[in-house]
């Protein structure tokens, strides 16, 4: 099992946290996610699906990887 903390700008609101907690939960091999607006940060914890998927993922909600 991988963790990754993710740096996301464009978050806001628990709209926002929501968005991207759904959107990564809805994909085969994510197993926890936890979003804080304040850092700004995504951290995931995942087996068998690649990085890129995560950050495509989340940047097709309309938020930004940094």
């Amino acid at each position: 099992m991988k963790k990754v903390v993710l740096n996301v700008n464009g978050m806001s609101c628990s709209h926002c946290e929501s968005s991207i907690k759904n959107s990564l939960l809805s994909l085969e091999g994510i197993n926890e996610v936890n979003v804080n607006i304040n850092n700004k940060t995504v951290e995931v914890t995942y087996e068998g699906i690649s990085l890129e998927i995560i950050k495509d993922t989340i940047e097709d909600q309309g938020y930004d990887i940094l």
